[in-house]
């Protein structure tokens, strides 16, 4: 497309598969948002962090054939409001994890609805804000809404895959508002460091071949609670650990579990999806004032940034990079794309 005044700098996707195909991110110009109506907000995009998600979904086939903008993790600042929007207005610093359904944050300017959005922490910079909306959500519905945790919880919670993103927030988030001892699990001497640090009370290596029997000489009467993001393969771990009528939430696309298996200790699986609010409208104020309060406890230095590399300016070369890293497997923390370093 044309620069012209009506343009905004973004990187689309146009295709499918790996990461350096010629189309999967380019550098484009498209068509500026429209004013923001309702309870939108048009934003201007600082900062952005790559997901999984965003992978998984650059990497699957582009059946509409359409270039398509990615990204969900934004901060930013408001440039303009909806005539119904409430909690926002120009100038305001923000954060957010956005939608499915609507176009993403790989562009300079996005259109979110307001109520799933949180007000940016005033001690972090836009980079280190941009690491945490999506992860934030993921923990703490996982946390908070599933496995209903709360201040005067105790016992014991299990945390696979500890020092990626989502686990690099819910330890903090555990122990920062729960009674719940932390047993987290990683396997690279940086990633059990990196848990160590954030808090874990306990790290062991997920790759040991005996893996349950050094949980279980920690939480002898079985674990309380679990994380997973690497559901495959672990439900005979699970019935093993897990004390009769314990609780697993799991975040990953697993699809063959064996869920029969958790029968006999009546232990119950719970899917978390951070996306299902505003994929189906349910609730949506409630990620406004959970990000809320997750810039509340940032401030009050009670929890920190899980950013661990930056990389700029925001365009196609840096995100290319980054979503080569997230593939991997072995990124610690978040991966941030900013407008500058």
């Amino acid at each position: 497309m044309a620069e012209n005044a009506q343009s905004i700098p973004a990187v689309i996707n146009r295709a499918g598969g790996p990461v350096d195909a010629p189309d999967s991110l380019i550098d484009a110009k498209i068509p500026s948002p429209p004013a923001p109506g309702g309870r939108d907000l048009l934003v201007e995009v600082r900062a952005v962090s790559v997901n999984p998600v965003d992978v998984k979904v650059r990497a699957s086939g582009n059946r509409a054939g359409k270039d398509r903008v990615l990204g969900w993790d934004a901060s930013g600042i408001v440039l303009a409001a909806g005539d119904e929007a409430t909690l926002f207005r120009p100038g305001d610093e923000v954060y957010y994890a956005g939608s499915l359904e609507r176009s993403g944050s790989y562009a300079s300017q996005q259109l979110v609805d307001e109520r799933i959005v949180g007000a940016k922490p005033a001690t972090l910079t836009h980079a280190e804000t941009a690491a945490l909306p999506l992860t934030a959500i993921t923990a703490w519905e996982a946390l908070f809404d599933k496995l209903r945790l709360t201040a005067d919880t105790t016992g014991t919670l299990l945390v696979l895959g500890a020092a990626g993103g989502v686990g690099s927030i819910l330890i903090q988030l555990a122990k920062a508002l729960t009674g719940v001892k932390v047993i987290a699990t990683a396997s690279r001497a940086e990633s059990r460091a990196w848990a160590e640090h954030l808090g874990a009370d306990v790290v062991v290596d997920h790759t040991d071949p005996d893996l349950a029997r050094s949980i279980l000489k920690i939480a002898p009467g079985g674990v309380d609670f679990a994380f997973t993001s690497q559901s495959k393969g672990r439900i005979p771990l699970f019935t093993n650990v897990l004390r009769p009528f314990g609780q697993i939430v799991a975040i990953d696309d697993e699809r063959d579990l064996d869920f029969y298996a958790l029968k006999d200790k009546a232990i119950s699986w719970h899917w978390e999806f951070m996306f299902a609010r505003p994929r189906h409208g349910w609730d949506l104020e409630a990620q406004h004032h959970l990000l809320n309060r997750v810039a509340e406890l940032i401030d009050a230095g009670r929890i920190r940034t899980t950013l661990t590399q930056t990389l700029a300016p925001l365009n196609a070369t840096s995100l290319r990079e980054a979503h080569a890293l997230v593939e991997t497997g072995h990124a610690t923390g978040k991966i941030v794309v900013a407008e500058s370093s």
